[in-house]
């Protein structure tokens, strides 16, 4: 009996562990990937078919819809925050966000690194020419990589700050709802923190970067935090049913008594 127990008990740990690692995984490749293509600028409205909005906010106009596309990833990143936080508490989430930052400026150091290497005369004057559209020739090639990964250091800081703060509000929000409504409205809590993070994030990031670091004004990070925040909310409430399908995905493979047994003790 104490041998099956033991057995029992490994399976178990098995499973949290490699859930651990796939959920970690996951977490970490999203954030890299959102920072890698952060300095494309993309217009939502045309993505999908539509002719480009024109509002105004805080006396800002003509604006729309134009957004860094690692929006496109950072939602995903702060639902698999919420989804972390569930099974695993705030200590693996805080654990895991450092590391993440830690990987995140390595990365930017390494692609600085590699900005400084003497570029291949034919790579950098003859690659273009392979493209049979002579509309697509680029003269310069080591002067275009440069342009497209090197990221200046004040949008780099300004988004490691803001996704540090972004996690921490994210999982104190998260367990302060949890709390309060225990195990259920699982939508309230993660979207409920998902929102209050993301708030916070699309200023933070923008009032980092463009108003101490390049001398925006005040009012064009408020109208263009705006829009950031429009586009972060509706988003956060179209995925809500991906985190219902998370849960469930999540408590089929550990089984009940393992599921609601980490759910438990992360909590505490």
């Amino acid at each position: 009996m104490q041998e099956d127990k033991k057995v029992l008990a490994s399976m178990h740990q098995n499973k949290a562990f490699r859930l651990f690692v796939i959920l970690a995984c996951f977490f970490i490749t999203n954030a890299l990937i959102a920072e890698l293509v952060g300095s494309k600028i993309f217009s939502l409205e045309k993505t999908i078919g539509l002719t480009p909005f024109s509002f105004t906010f805080f006396g800002e106009e003509n604006l729309g819809f134009n957004l860094t596309a690692g929006v496109v990833l950072w939602p995903v990143v702060f639902i698999m925050t919420d989804v972390i936080n569930e099974y695993f508490g705030m200590k693996s989430v805080k654990i895991l966000s450092l590391i993440t930052v830690g990987l995140i400026i390595y990365a930017f150091a390494m692609i600085y690194f590699s900005m400084g290497l003497a570029p291949n005369e034919y790579w950098q004057y003859q690659s273009g020419l392979l493209d049979k559209d002579p509309t697509r020739h680029i003269s310069d090639m080591s002067m275009a990589f440069n342009k497209i990964m090197g990221q200046g250091l004040w949008i780099i800081l300004a988004s490691v700050i803001a996704f540090l703060i972004g996690q921490i509000v994210d999982v104190a929000v998260f367990h302060r709802i949890k709390k309060w409504s225990g195990e259920r409205m699982v939508w309230l809590r993660a979207t409920g923190s998902t929102l209050v993070s993301q708030f916070i994030d699309s200023y933070v990031v923008l009032f980092i970067a463009f108003y101490l670091g390049f001398g925006y004004s005040l009012k064009w990070v408020l109208a263009i935090g705006t829009v950031n925040m429009i586009y972060k909310f509706v988003v956060a409430i179209v995925l809500t049913p991906i985190i219902y399908i998370a849960h469930n995905v999540i408590d089929t493979y550990l089984g009940k008594e393992l599921s609601d047994k980490m759910k438990r003790e992360a909590a505490d």
